[in-house]
């Protein structure tokens, strides 16, 4: 029987999905290649979804590198502001490859908001408080479940946002509507992963794929050059041990109600 769909005796077996925090570049990419085959085999996960966001030098995402992320078994990969920054990627984003930016982009935009893979129905938003003045995503997420016809029981929300409060207001929204909304963007793992009443599963952020002695994956010095003088400086992708952090959901497919949520983090050298 395959993983997730209903039994003939009206049992179903859970939906594993697990969701990795931002990648940030080389060493992000390098540590999910080394651990993702492992979690897959560990946990039976039925789906792989990853913000690939900053996976190309930290800013952006290539279609090579969406490719290389795809092959160590990343099913879905979601994206947020900087998604526009390797301006290779533009002429992908409107093709098979399973790569969303925003869905509260305004429309004209290239690319999509969200796919179904697995029965699973991925949806990628981004938050406006200390970001970019895009549509509101409140607003665009009631528009987009007002327009589903017979959506898939199973909807996962990656909502790419700076405020926690903007984050934590998000699941509380979606409770009940939507079976997982995790947060993105600060690549600092939060440490608030729970079942809301409704059973929507939430986490405010999950942390990042990427290098552990860094600031938010970036060289030391070079952030706090930039704080100290207040000038244009580089931020170069930092180097040494690399910590992965994710989150494992359980979700019943048959209803489309989480079960479970628990933070799964890894670290190399």
């Amino acid at each position: 029987m395959r993983r997730g769909r209903a039994n003939p005796g009206g049992r179903s077996q859970p939906l594993n999905i697990l969701f990795i925090g931002d990648i940030v570049g080389h060493p992000g990419r390098r540590i999910v290649k080394h651990f993702l085959p492992i979690l897959r085999r560990e946990y039976h996960l039925d789906l792989v979804i990853a913000n690939g966001e900053n996976a190309a030098h930290g800013r952006g995402i290539t279609p090579k590198i969406a490719e290389e992320l795809l092959d160590a078994g990343v099913d879905v990969l979601t994206s947020g502001n900087h998604v526009w920054d390797q301006k290779e990627i533009l002429p992908h984003m409107d093709s098979s490859l399973p790569l969303l930016r925003p869905l509260n982009y305004p429309q004209g935009v290239p690319g999509r908001g969200s796919l179904i893979h697995s029965e699973v129905l991925v949806v990628n938003l981004m938050g406006r408080t200390f970001m970019a003045d895009l549509d509101c995503p409140f607003r665009t997420m009631d528009k987009f479940l007002a327009t589903l016809v017979d959506p898939p029981k199973v909807i996962f929300v990656d909502f790419h946002a700076e405020a926690t409060s903007e984050k934590v207001a998000m699941g509380w929204y979606l409770d009940g509507r939507v079976s997982v909304v995790v947060g993105t963007h600060t690549h600092v793992p939060t440490a608030d992963p729970r079942l809301l009443p409704k059973a929507t599963a939430v986490v405010t952020d999950v942390g990042m794929a990427g290098p552990s002695r860094s600031v938010i994956g970036n060289e030391i010095e070079a952030v706090l050059a930039r704080f100290l003088t207040q000038m244009p400086h580089a931020l170069p992708v930092a180097d040494g041990p690399t910590v992965l952090n994710s989150v494992l959901v359980e979700v019943d497919a048959s209803t489309g109600r989480a079960k479970s949520i628990v933070r799964i983090d890894r670290q190399m050298e």
